[in-house]
């Protein structure tokens, strides 16, 4: 199950405006996910912006780093990205 917000622009401003803190994120083209991904928001999204194909973000914010990475196995696990 994706997460229920809608997709932004994965560019220079989206990522110039997010958080510096654990997020669980999915990365996508053409609304379809194409990675699920655990880090510090702000850091992941600038290297996603540089190596990565996608061109859509969207993501939720958590307390830690092991909330963040139970969150994305759920989702992986229901995209069947795994």
């Amino acid at each position: 199950m994706p997460l229920a917000k809608r997709w932004q622009a994965l560019d220079r401003g989206t990522v110039a405006g997010t958080p510096e803190r654990w997020a669980m994120y999915e990365l996508g083209t053409d609304g379809e996910v194409v990675e699920i991904g655990v880090g510090v928001l702000r850091d992941e999204l600038k290297t996603a912006l540089t190596y990565s194909d996608a061109t859509q973000v969207r993501w939720e914010t958590c307390q830690s780093q092991a909330q963040a990475e139970e969150l994305a196995a759920e989702h992986r696990e229901r995209a069947e990205l795994d």
